[in-house]
């Protein structure tokens, strides 16, 4: 396992997609309303387009999110930058587009945002995508002095798939990990130690004071997704919690109360 008396560079707080539900998920607009509301750490989602472009999309298909069709990661990042991914939230965003993942780096490096990127393979992609997005994560985060004394911290890879990670490990060992857990399936923590995380990612159900505990004692850091309710967070931060992944970036967070 990746030293676990490592600095840990992230806050407590995390904004899920850039700015919650604020803005339209994923786009370089969420995360320009997260800054400006106070925060500074944030997750995301990066696949590839089908020329090998890491992107920013949650889903597999277009149709939630932009004004496309069909699936995301068989169109070309050609095809892909010239989508709408802001009129489906409101008119104000219409025309926002889809966010290359460097595009990001270049906007939060200067700034000093924090990135959770969550590598969220096209199915059938798994360790093609965990091996790009690392690759790409890496040579941007060292062009800005990740990995030297005084630079910035590298971002965090994290991923449901053990795949991605796998290959992610495997092609920029030097950038933190941590496994994502819908559920507790069996062999989870031998695999979360294979893969060298830093961190385990739960959602919130799954947390209790033991288990938290028992993820201290092993060395891991452990983050929640996705908490909305004040009074759940305020209790996950008291059982030991290391970081909350919130769509309330508005009442919950930077400079706020942990109760409603």
């Amino acid at each position: 396992m990746t030293n676990p008396a490592a600095p840990w560079p992230f806050p407590r707080w995390i904004a899920h997609r850039g700015a919650g539900r604020l803005a339209p998920e994923n786009t370089l607009a969420a995360f320009e309303l997260g800054w400006r509301l106070g925060w500074r750490a944030f997750e995301c989602d990066v696949k590839l387009s089908a020329d090998g472009v890491p992107f920013l999309l949650h889903d597999a298909a277009l149709e939630r999110t932009t004004n496309g069709r069909g699936v995301a990661g068989e169109c070309t990042w050609e095809a892909l930058e010239r989508l709408d991914a802001g009129g489906w939230h409101s008119p104000a965003y219409a025309g926002e587009p889809l966010l290359r993942l460097d595009r990001l780096a270049d906007w939060a490096l200067p700034r000093g945002a924090l990135l959770n990127l969550e590598i969220k393979p096209t199915p059938g992609t798994e360790a093609a995508t965990g091996a790009q997005v690392a690759r790409a994560a890496e040579a941007r985060w060292r062009a800005h002095g990740a990995g030297q004394p005084g630079g910035p911290p590298w971002p965090l890879l994290t991923s449901f798939q053990p795949e991605a990670l796998q290959a992610a490990q495997h092609h920029a060992p030097d950038l933190p990990r941590g496994l994502l857990l819908d559920s507790l399936w069996p062999g989870c923590w031998a695999v979360a130690r294979s893969l060298g995380c830093v961190a385990v990612v739960l959602n919130h159900r799954l947390c209790s004071p033991a288990l938290l505990a028992e993820q201290r004692a092993a060395g891991w850091r452990t983050l929640a997704y996705t908490v909305n309710d004040a009074a759940r967070a305020e209790a996950l931060l008291d059982w030991g919690l290391d970081g909350i992944i919130t769509d309330r970036v508005d009442a919950l967070g930077p400079g706020r109360p942990t109760t409603a």
